[in-house]
Parts: C-alpha cells; sequence; structure tokens
C-alpha cells in the first residue's frame, strides 16, 4: 500500500508561483511512475505531468509546458511540481498519483487547492 501525501498549494495572483511536493511512504519509491494530475470545478482530471522512475525522463501537457516542471527526490520520497507564470485556468485541485507503469496509476493523494487569481 502507498500513501502519497500532497501539500503546498494556496492562493497565488497570476503571473506568480507555488511549488507542490507529494510525499510518498514506501520503502521502494523509486519503483514507482510519478505524475500529477489536476480537476477544475465542474471538468474531468486531466493529466499535468509525469516523472520516470529515476527522474530522467519527464512528460507535460501542453497547457502546462514550459510553465511548470516536474522533478523527485528518490532518498526523501518526494515528487515536487513547481508552477511558475501561473494562469487562472491553472486554478484545480491538484493530484498527485504513483504506479508501476507510465500511465498506469494505481495510487493517488487527497489533491491539494491551487486557486489562481487574476
Amino acid at each position: 500500500q502507498v500513501q502519497l501525501v500532497e501539500s503546498g498549494g494556496g492562493l497565488v495572483q497570476a503571473g506568480g508561483s507555488l511549488r507542490l511536493s507529494c510525499a510518498a511512504s514506501v520503502r521502494t519509491f523509486s519503483s514507482y511512475v510519478m505524475g500529477w494530475f489536476r480537476q477544475a470545478p465542474g471538468k474531468e482530471r486531466e493529466f499535468v505531468a509525469r516523472i520516470s522512475w529515476s527522474g530522467g525522463t519527464t512528460y507535460y501537457s501542453d497547457s502546462v509546458k514550459g510553465r511548470f516542471t516536474i522533478s523527485r527526490d528518490n532518498a526523501k520520497n518526494t515528487v515536487y511540481l513547481q508552477m511558475n507564470s501561473l494562469k487562472p485556468e491553472d486554478t484545480a485541485v491538484y493530484y498527485c498519483a504513483a504506479g508501476y507503469r507510465i500511465a498506469v496509476y494505481t495510487y493517488w493523494g487527497q489533491g491539494t487547492q491551487v486557486t489562481v487569481s487574476s
């Protein structure tokens, strides 16, 4: 069983930055592909970014490419999402997820709210 706990959300003005963290309670964190997703009110959950087991490969949705950076620290069992140049349309609950395979996520966190004011 993997428990994921997100933190770092909050209220920020447009153009600002936030750094989300997701701490995993698991002994073999490096065995998991990690991803970030988000869900805005009234919308379906959407993919934001993912990072490979070692951190060597990352992938982003077009909507955040160039503004967000995903990274991981396997020694700390933590994945991060650095969000820069935030826009009001980035407002959502952000979730981290873990899976053994790319795009197959088995475990999910409870989410952290990000609100970007205009």
